[in-house]
């Protein structure tokens, strides 16, 4: 073979070497190509069905959002219905089974003995610069109207805020049962019958209640009002927004008032650590407020003659009433920076 033949052949063998490394890095470019092509669509395919989750998701949000709306219009409505409230209401949140009658019964009896009081004492009076209150029947009507509408009423609100007090340190172990019961496959209901049965009270009243009113078909919704009318506290009407929002919108009972149970523990954390940090100042105010009477009672336990020029004459009037309104004043300005509204 001559070497112009060798020359041929070298020069066909390079050009198939190049062509077929050519075909063979077209061809992998175009699997590529073929590749992304498909990964775009199927990745089309998979953003068309995220798109779609989003706008399910987006709408259930707007539909949650106008649930919120509506549920925060109602309770503005209950908060106002509420709040004037009528002689009954107060003595149920109190937790007395008794009739209205049999209260101003009492509020009457109150009032007549400590009228009965003050004019068997024979207090006539007081004369505060000159100008004379020393009308016996005045001072015996102000003491009934004291004993009949004031001390009664106070009574009352002193057990309301004992049995609310109850209420919140007992209601979220109540949550916790329920969340149990409807994780072990008990309905709403019977979760709430438990309750009723075991728990102590006032828990025990308020939830029989709730749960007869389920039973007889009264419905969740009017149930929940009711239940709130009785207690209306901000952890029940926390609960009453979550069955209410789980009602409409679906969702997972048990872990929605799991949430619910933490954050009423948290909130009573907050309320005992506010509790204590503020009892220092409480006990202040207790300490300031009722210094002028123990002083006065040692001073009278010395020397009568001195401390009983308050109550004989005409200055000793004035200072014990200028006294007086500046105790009120300075008891007032002490519990409003002392109280906490949590």
């Amino acid at each position: 073979m001559d070497g112009n033949m060798i020359i041929y052949v070298i020069a066909g063998l390079a050009f198939l070497t190049i062509a077929g490394l050519g075909l063979a890095l077209t061809g992998g470019q175009n699997d590529n190509a073929r590749k992304r092509a498909k990964a775009i669509g199927s990745g089309g395919t998979g953003a068309g069905k995220r798109g779609k989750v989003m706008d399910e998701n987006a709408k259930r949000r707007q539909k949650t959002q106008e649930m919120l709306e509506s549920m925060r219009k109602q309770d503005k409505e209950r908060r106002k219905s509420i709040q004037p409230q009528n002689l009954k209401a107060r003595l149920t949140q109190a937790g007395l089974d008794v009739p209205v009658s049999a209260f101003w019964i009492f509020s009457l009896i109150l009032g007549m003995g400590l009228g009965g009081l003050v004019y068997v004492l024979g207090f006539d009076g007081l004369v505060i610069s000159g100008i004379s209150f020393k009308s016996r029947p005045a001072l015996v009507g102000g003491a009934f109207f004291v004993g009949a509408f004031g001390l009664p009423r106070v009574l009352l609100g002193f057990l309301t805020n004992g049995r609310n007090k109850k209420m919140i340190n007992q209601f979220a172990d109540a949550l916790d049962i329920i969340v149990r019961g409807v994780k072990s496959g008990l309905p709403l209901n019977e979760s709430v019958r438990i309750i009723s049965r075991e728990s102590p009270e006032p828990l025990r009243t308020e939830f029989a209640m709730l749960s007869d009113n389920l039973a007889m078909g009264a419905g969740l919704e009017r149930s929940l009002g009711t239940f709130y009318k009785r207690v209306p506290l901000q952890e029940v009407n926390f609960f009453m927004i979550v069955l209410m929002i789980q009602s409409k919108a679906g969702g997972n009972l048990s872990e929605a008032l799991g949430n619910l149970s933490s954050v009423i523990r948290a909130r009573k954390m907050m309320r005992e650590k506010v509790k204590a940090m503020s009892s220092e100042a409480k006990a202040s105010a207790m300490i300031i407020g009722a210094l002028p009477f123990v002083v006065g009672f040692l001073v009278y336990l010395t020397t009568p003659a001195y401390i009983m020029q308050l109550f004989t004459t005409d200055t000793g009037h004035l200072f014990l009433t200028i006294g007086a309104v500046m105790m009120s004043m300075g008891i007032f300005v002490m519990r409003k920076m002392i109280n906490f509204d949590l």
